[in-house]
């Protein structure tokens, strides 16, 4: 009867430390800031304002986004040195859009081509230990970050 007692205090305070580490509660997200508004990539897709997909298949693509080597030749450059995005970066607003990735493409879902090679409607350079490639597009496609592309996409 003791170690049942033992056992019912200890499970308690064995998860409150383990939320209290925070490994319940979900970690800081890529998201990038523009003007008024923030766009963010989703905890969960059913929570996303916008889906988008990848394809290696430049003709099914609806949007082309060239990764460049320099931040010069790039529409967005996003650069971070940091081991962890900064608290408060990205505040959520009523103006912020979060993005999700799927794995299938439907209907009206932008389907992104990211490639190394021109042309492309939007060009991004990366070099962050927060951010991959593919989020960067993601985020960035979502936001619209250039009023008018360079050119359309198109082969």
């Amino acid at each position: 009867m003791l170690r049942l007692k033992i056992l019912a205090s200890v499970v308690p305070l064995l998860i409150a430390a383990f939320v209290a580490r925070g490994s319940l509660l979900p970690g800081p997200h890529p998201c990038i800031a523009i003007a008024n508004t923030s766009v963010e990539m989703a905890d969960l897709s059913w929570q996303a304002d916008l889906h988008v997909a990848f394809t290696d298949d430049p003709a099914s693509a609806t949007v082309r986004v060239q990764i460049t080597e320099s931040a010069e030749a790039a529409d967005f450059a996003l650069v971070d040195g940091a081991d962890t995005l900064e608290a408060g970066g990205c505040e959520a607003n009523p103006a912020t859009h979060a993005v999700s990735v799927s794995e299938t493409a439907t209907s009206g879902m932008p389907v992104i081509y990211l490639s190394h090679d021109s042309p492309a409607d939007y060009r991004i350079f990366v070099r962050s230990k927060t951010f991959s490639q593919r989020d960067a597009a993601a985020l960035v496609v979502g936001a619209g970050i250039t009023a008018r592309p360079q050119q359309a996409a198109s082969l």
